[in-house]
């Protein structure tokens, strides 16, 4: 497989199962890098003694939508330059894999990569800003589209399968799998149309010879 194209680009169409293996390779890559930051702080010893392993779960995108929040700006001055370096490094890769890959699979379910923006961005946004607006009964029905938005996403993206066949966006990528899984058995030799039984006569010794048309 082309990692290159799987991990970063936008093109062609995958399967469910390599959207859900994306996610557990960001996993494992925030956790890698939150290791990493951890050392750091104890080499400085400005961390604690204890090293924890952790995976985010999270994927670190909710920090995507605080950076359009003026809020999260103000904290930048109490976060360790490492801390930072190290978090805005890891929300660019996980951002554009997320986005690659899901852009991709939307695909496979013949839909435009634009559907993201209601699927993932629009409930992210409004769950960044919720604690802004205000506490009232004509805002329920936001919170619900909201929630719906992502539900449908979720359900879009990670559960049911892709269109059969060819769409506009490419071929099937379980095409190949069920092709090969569909391939005729090797034929094995038939040693009793090769091999005929004789019995002795003359020189050579009788026995059994190969067909001479075999």
């Amino acid at each position: 497989m082309d990692w290159t194209w799987y991990l970063f680009r936008v093109d062609g169409r995958i399967n469910r199962a390599l959207l859900w293996q994306a996610l557990l390779i960001v996993a494992v890559l925030a956790a890698l890098l939150g290791t990493i930051g951890q050392l750091v702080h104890l080499v400085s010893a400005e961390g604690s003694s204890k090293l924890t392993i952790k995976l985010d779960f999270d994927f670190g995108l909710d920090d995507l939508f605080s950076l359009v929040d003026p809020r999260a700006y103000r904290s930048l001055a109490s976060v360790d330059r490492t801390d930072l370096i190290l978090k805005s490094s890891g929300l660019a890769l996980f951002s554009w894999i997320f986005l690659a890959t899901g852009i991709k699979r939307l695909h496979d379910r013949d839909r435009s990569g634009w559907w993201i923006v209601p699927f993932f961005f629009v409930p992210g946004l409004f769950s960044q800003f919720s604690d802004l607006l205000p506490d009232s009964n004509w805002m329920l029905p936001f919170g619900l589209t909201a929630s719906s938005l992502w539900l449908w996403g979720f359900v879009e993206m990670f559960c049911i399968p892709g269109s059969i066949g060819d769409n506009r966006f490419g071929p099937d990528p379980l095409a190949d799998i069920e092709d090969g899984s569909a391939a005729p058995p090797v034929k094995s030799w038939d040693q009793s149309h090769e091999i005929e039984f004789v019995p002795p006569r003359a020189s050579p010794p009788g026995g059994m010879h190969v067909k001479r048309d075999a």
